[in-house]
């Protein structure tokens, strides 16, 4: 599904009424009817004081619409008009006659005026800024603001919350509404999925308002948000006459005394991903351990006891993950050198592989490219420099990928994958993910899925998602707070079949 911006909302619309001859004021009317069935299917007539808080733009008139709805309905409404400004925009005008023509009566509000009373049971419906919004509200809206936050009532945000724009971070923090749900028009927006934004969105959905297909099909994002039916075309059957030879063969570099289970992790995934072959190398002291814990992987080991000091592959790997447990030490920063001199193969580095490219950045022109990194924020941060807000952070990493013509996973709530000037955005995951070893889990997925013959992009994409799932998966027997990293690699065939499941099966179950 894309995400698109601002702009091409607007440019959306526009579309859909020159396409459709039709008029602003009926568009405005379609949204706020499938605003209406939202509520109304959920409460079923279900006696609740319904406060509706409108701005005087589009926004606003969406919200007029709403409670003209709710009124013929029979439902409990207060209408208030956030009078923040002298301009209007005409749709709203219009649907505050056709209000008004109900006798239902807005009260206004201004700079002079008392603070509403809020109960807990009521539902807050904020229509008072929408995509529109290009300034810090003032004060007064501000405090109205958190006044609706403060009363604890189930606020319902129009498209987006109130005093979020949608491409920067919130100007004042406390002026921005605690959305419970935001119902957006048509598309997501890439607000939802950013730390710094996100928080204000505990949860969401998209209504379908009937925007010109054409238009939606034919515009290029800068987002997409990822899940099952954009993931399931990149899925790769296996072939009847195939062998373990087809899968490729994937090498896992990393460990160090006391971090040898990161190296166990990330090649037990990289085996039940699918890759056909996995050898690991690892300092002596790793030997051992790997060859009871996961006989499928071969092993190989450098000179030294403790850590690496020199990595020699005999052979040609498909593909190479590394840094997972490997250490900073002087002769492992000297090795990894050494290695990227000298390997052909694509990599996926991780952890310390990322730290030793961040203190040495003179590295990045030996990794190959359409290699895949994947930093957490903090080592992200090494890597690119400080950004000032989530969206710096997006131009930053994509300027950074270009320049090499890497692949970066972006791991969080909502793991970004970027790629040149695209930004791919993950529906799967759970808190519980936040746990040691997650990170050498998706290492040695995206790793396997290389080896198999996923393109890079695709590759982090399918890993990204299927990792997620597989925590999700995990997170449904075992809660949150249970969920550790094995739980994940066992849960990656799990992923799989949840993945493919036919669609009557679901619905034979669903039924049940």
């Amino acid at each position: 599904m894309k995400i698109f911006s601002a702009h091409q909302i607007y440019q959306a619309d526009k579309s859909t009424i020159q396409k459709e001859q039709i008029k602003s004021e009926e568009l405005m009317e379609r949204a706020a009817a499938q605003l209406f069935e939202w509520l109304h299917s959920r409460l079923r007539g279900t006696q609740v004081n319904i406060q509706l808080f409108c701005g005087i733009g589009n926004n606003g008139g969406d919200g007029m619409a709403l409670a003209r709805m709710l009124h013929e309905h029979g439902y409990s409404i207060k209408v208030y008009v956030v009078n923040y400004s002298d301009k209007r925009s005409e749709d709203f005008l219009l649907n505050l006659e056709r209000l008004k023509d109900l006798k239902v009566w807005p009260d206004f509000i201004n700079e002079e005026s008392d603070l509403p009373e809020l109960s807990p049971n009521d539902i807050v419906v904020d229509a008072i800024f929408g995509i529109g919004l290009n300034r810090a509200p003032d004060d007064w809206v501000g405090k109205l603001i958190g006044h609706i936050n403060d009363s604890r009532a189930f606020a319902l945000s129009v498209d987006v919350p109130s005093g979020l724009p949608v491409d920067k971070a919130p100007w004042n923090a406390s002026y921005v509404i605690q959305a419970s749900y935001v119902l957006s028009f048509q598309l997501p927006k890439l607000i939802f999925f950013l730390p710094e934004t996100g928080v204000y969105v505990n949860q969401w959905e998209v209504l379908d308002i009937g925007l010109n297909p054409e238009f939606i099909a034919n515009t290029e994002a800068d987002f997409e948000l990822i899940g099952r039916p954009e993931v399931l075309p990149m899925y790769r059957p296996r072939l009847k006459f195939s062998h373990k030879g087809t899968y490729g063969h994937s090498v896992i570099v990393g460990g160090s005394y006391g971090k040898i289970g990161a190296v166990q992790l990330a090649s037990n995934s990289c085996l039940s991903v699918g890759s056909g072959l996995v050898t690991a190398f690892v300092p002596k002291c790793g030997y051992d351990p790997l060859q009871t814990a996961v006989p499928e992987v071969m092993v190989l080991t450098g000179s030294r006891d403790k850590n690496i000091s020199r990595i020699e592959i005999p052979f040609e790997p498909t593909v190479v993950g590394i840094g997972v447990g490997i250490g900073q030490d002087d002769d492992t920063v000297d090795a990894f050198s050494s290695f990227l001199r000298n390997i052909k193969s694509p990599m996926v580095i991780d952890a310390d592989g990322l730290n030793i490219l961040s203190k040495n950045p003179e590295l990045l022109k030996d990794v190959p490219q359409l290699s895949v990194l994947t930093p957490h924020p903090k080592e992200l941060e090494r890597l690119i420099g400080h950004w000032e807000s989530d969206f710096e952070k997006l131009e930053k990493t994509k300027s950074f990928a270009k320049q090499h013509n890497f692949v970066v996973v972006i791991k969080g709530a909502h793991t970004i994958t970027i790629y040149n000037d695209k930004g791919y955005v993950n529906t799967t995951g759970n808190p519980g993910m936040a746990t040691a070893g997650s990170g050498d889990v998706l290492t040695g997925m995206i790793t396997g899925l290389m080896a198999q013959g996923y393109p890079s992009v695709e590759a982090a994409i399918f890993g990204v998602y299927l990792h997620g799932l597989a925590g999700d998966l995990g997170a449904s027997t075992k809660g949150y707070e249970a969920l550790k990293a094995s739980i994940l690699v066992d849960n990656i065939g799990n992923a799989y079949a949840d993945l493919l499941r036919q669609p009557e099966m679901e619905q034979k179950e669903n039924s049940n």
